[in-house]
């Protein structure tokens, strides 16, 4: 083979490998899903999940093809001194607030997307993002539930041992 063509097949699978990782990494846009208005768990699942991940940690499917990562939501009470900022994320997911993390606006504004599902009933968006606010604050309970389940079968497992160690019989 000639240099010159194989110069135009190292392009062409340059470009080919290029365009490929590109299509990885774009987020499918896709109608909104009607879902319960009542469930959190369902909303969250069918809304967050794809960004956020299963258990909010910020680690969802799509999160690699955000401009900036996803916030980690079981995180939000340790970074407000303790305290879960429900007001804060009721307004992020209503859209009131201008979020530099999701850069050009990646996270959809949720409000309007209620309002479409709701057919303008405020008190149906209210309950949504109510609802779903309150299940993005139980992932932050469950993560410290699960640190307190594993730390107490790490201690059970040291008194375990140290009672194995003591209780030994004598021969």
């Amino acid at each position: 083979m000639s240099s010159r063509r194989i110069s135009v097949f190292i392009g062409l699978s340059i470009s080919l490998a290029v365009f490929a990782l590109a299509q990885q990494n774009e987020i499918k846009r896709v109608p909104i899903a009607r879902t319960s208005a009542s469930s959190g768990h369902e909303m969250y699942a069918n809304y967050c999940a794809a960004c956020h991940g299963k258990e909010g940690r910020g680690n969802g499917p799509a999160a690699e093809a955000l401009k900036v990562p996803p916030a980690d939501l079981t995180a939000l009470a340790k970074k407000n001194g303790g305290k879960y900022p429900s007001d804060h994320v009721s307004s992020a997911i209503k859209g009131d607030l201008e979020m530099t993390a999701h850069g050009s606006k990646e996270m959809p504004v949720w409000g309007n997307l209620f309002w479409q599902l709701s057919q303008g009933h405020t008190s149906e968006v209210q309950l949504r993002v109510s609802n779903l606010n309150r299940y993005i604050e139980c992932c932050r309970r469950n993560e410290q539930r699960q640190i307190s389940a594993t730390r107490i079968a790490s201690a059970i497992a040291i008194l375990d041992s140290d009672y194995c160690l003591t209780a030994q019989p004598s021969d």
